[in-house]
């Protein structure tokens, strides 16, 4: 199969709290460890460059974060080979916010950037329920720490 067009991961969730503290959520990693990562070198700031760490899986990355408008936008480049991360931050109706990740310019043969990209859909699409879950309710479902338990390939 030949692709017409390199793949783009896309996730999207309704996070009923504000704008402003959903944003916070994502630049701040003491709020961000409660669904996704487990540890990072710091807070998410425009030109500065963080690790994120999974250490129940022994992985991490450097984020590069390019570009931040507060309560609207944050892009990132991360992962190796480097791919694209852009989250968009919609204020809604009733103290919500619609929150969209897409992850973009995948490597490899067209098998391989479809595979990264489906990967990468399901893993935001946890870290968006992870959040949901922790900014509306205050729970940690530890989500991220349950798809790929030791002994399953």
């Amino acid at each position: 199969m030949e692709l017409k067009q390199s793949p783009t991961a896309e996730a999207a969730m309704l996070i009923r709290r504000p704008v402003a503290e959903v944003f916070e959520a994502i630049v701040d990693p003491a709020v961000t460890t409660k669904f996704c990562f487990t540890h990072s070198s710091g807070r998410l700031d425009e030109g500065k460059l963080v690790q994120w760490e999974w250490r129940m899986y022994g992985v991490s990355t450097r984020v590069e974060v390019s570009e931040i408008v507060p309560n609207e936008k944050i892009a990132m480049r991360w992962s190796d080979p480097p791919t694209t991360v852009v989250w968009t931050f919609t204020n809604m109706p009733d103290e919500a916010t619609f929150l969209e990740v897409r992850n973009f310019g995948f490597a490899g043969s067209g098998d391989e950037q479809v595979k990264q990209a489906v990967d990468s859909t399901g893993g935001f699409s946890l870290v968006l329920a992870g959040a949901k879950a922790w900014l509306e309710q205050g729970l940690t479902l530890g989500l991220i720490g349950g798809r790929h338990p030791k002994g399953i390939k």
